[in-house]
């Protein structure tokens, strides 16, 4: 997998982070996923979109148990997998009944009110990572 821009990333995540992660994770979730985290597990840079900044989050931080309770009470069939480093989430919209699954990105206090979306899939959304 490769980012255009402006990306910095961290090394690519380890074969037991992602397979604890995995183990975690709604199993719909795109290979493409796996493959960014293997490319880069967690790093930044900008969008063209809002919200304008991506972080994504680690293997780790994304398989934590507390993480995972946390983010299925406040948002149950949104899979969080980073934020724009100001309070919003970005996650996997799995509202649909089948993939490509939208990515989209809410305030974590009031999910159902805020959530946008902004790219269709996690592929459209990879070619927007980098770009101001």
């Amino acid at each position: 997998m490769k980012i255009y821009g402006e990306w910095h990333r961290s090394s690519g995540a380890s074969d037991d982070a992602l397979a604890a992660l995995r183990a975690v994770a709604p199993p719909v979730l795109p290979d493409e996923y796996y493959q960014l985290l293997t490319f880069s597990n967690g790093g930044e840079g900008p969008l063209p979109v809002g919200p304008f900044n991506f972080v994504l989050d680690s293997a780790e931080v994304t398989a934590d148990p507390k993480q995972v309770l946390f983010n299925e009470q406040i948002a149950p069939d949104l899979f969080v997998f980073g934020s724009d480093g100001a309070g919003g989430l970005v996650a996997f919209d799995l509202r649909g009944n089948s993939p490509p699954w939208p990515i989209v990105c809410f305030d974590g206090i009031a999910p159902e009110e805020s959530v946008e979306r902004f790219a269709d899939s996690l592929k459209g959304f990879v070619s927007l990572i980098g770009k101001a």
